[in-house]
């Protein structure tokens, strides 16, 4: 197959930039002497999870327990449920661990270890459990050094369930140059220690300290204390990380192959057949220096065109626009004919992914395979 065969909007992986991004993350964090554990939220895919896995990866990541079963039955069965668990889910998840899939689950809460501990009991089973531990105020955990920390961990400890401890550092989003990303990755990386030490100073276990984001993962520069890394978009990278400074545009591997389909020349305006349906509502980039809309626009081949963006979406309708207007957009309907076709690299590639049911894996106009994905929780 070629790029002339699929139809439109069609979800890419460049697969050379994909496995540079495989390579380059997993050979970091070899040379920091941690394990790697990629978080397959951002794929959804075995086939992507696949590659990761062949390049170095220990063990993987999910965010649902969808994810877990998907891929515990494609043979994974070393994964960590990075979400706080609900106590619905206790079952499921409990049946997996029975089924042989070395599960870990996440409380960040002395209600949910009390939960999580009488279910346990119930059981007779015992879980492998990690206290998420909050160490930049963006989301859920609990401060390394509150009292509560404690009193958790000696609740899962009397059930036999307590493991270790694990953060998400996505406060390093809002980073916007390398030295804020390295103190970002070092305040992770020190705070989730300090849990862990405050455990064992306890005389409490601390097996596993878990830190992760694709920025703190590339910008770390010394990880002692801790035992593995968690990070996901790394694989395809997306224009959030790009104005980061984590990569470049020229990186991204996911793309969204669109059609030009209209004009309105007055206004400098292309009309594309990839809408919100297609790249996310996700407006990523909205806070960042610059805005890139909906998506970047590229040539088919993947060569960035600077100044296009996606400006504007309607659910089946993008309105790709030069960022400096009408004016700077000139003639419009000579530069992008009818049945053109355009990349668009996605703000968001989780966001982006999640709209669609498979990935067309290219190498240049050449299809090399094209993968499921999957969705659901």
């Amino acid at each position: 197959m070629h790029l002339d065969d699929l139809d439109t909007p069609a979800l890419l992986i460049d697969e050379p930039r994909m496995t540079r991004a495989i390579a380059r993350m997993q050979s970091h964090i070899d040379a920091l002497g941690v394990r790697l554990r990629p978080h397959v939220k951002t794929s959804k895919c075995v086939d992507v999870a696949l590659r990761q896995r062949a390049a170095g990866g220990c063990g993987i990541t999910v965010s649902t327990l969808k994810e877990a079963e998907e891929f515990f039955a494609a043979g994974f069965d070393d994964i960590v449920y990075a979400v706080g668990i609900a106590p619905q889910r206790l079952p499921q998840a409990f049946a997996l661990m029975r089924r042989g899939c070395a599960l870990q689950i996440v409380v960040d809460s002395l209600a949910a270890a009390e939960r999580v501990a009488a279910a346990a009991r119930h059981e007779a089973l015992a879980p492998r459990v990690l206290i998420e531990v909050d160490v930049d105020g963006h989301r859920a955990g609990v401060p390394p050094e509150s009292p509560l920390l404690l009193d958790i961990a000696r609740t899962l400890h009397a059930a036999g369930a307590l493991a270790g401890v694990m953060t998400h550092c996505g406060a390093s989003y809002e980073c916007r140059d390398q030295a804020a990303l390295v103190a970002m990755a070092e305040q992770e990386r020190s705070r989730c220690v300090r849990a862990a030490e405050r455990l064992r100073a306890a005389g409490l276990p601390c097996e596993v300290v878990s830190v992760g984001s694709t920025p703190t993962a590339h910008a770390a520069r010394s990880l002692p204390g801790v035992t593995e890394v968690r990070a996901g978009v790394y694989v395809f990278y997306d224009l959030v990380m790009a104005g980061i400074g984590v990569c470049a545009p020229e990186d991204i591997a996911l793309s969204v192959l669109t059609t030009v389909i209209g004009h309105q020349p007055a206004k400098g305006w292309v009309l594309v057949d990839a809408g919100w349906m297609a790249m996310s509502r996700d407006r990523g980039t909205l806070s960042q220096p610059h805005d890139q809309g909906y998506g970047a626009v590229c040539d088919e081949a993947g060569a960035l065109l600077p100044g296009w963006i996606v400006a504007q979406a309607n659910q089946e309708h993008g309105i790709v626009e030069h960022r400096d207007g009408a004016a700077a957009a000139g003639d419009v309907v000579a530069r992008f004919p009818i049945g053109m076709r355009l990349r668009v690299l996605p703000n968001h590639a989780c966001a982006t992914a999640a709209q669609h049911a498979r990935y067309a894996v290219v190498e240049g106009d050449a299809v090399r395979h094209l993968w499921p994905r999957f969705g659901g929780w």
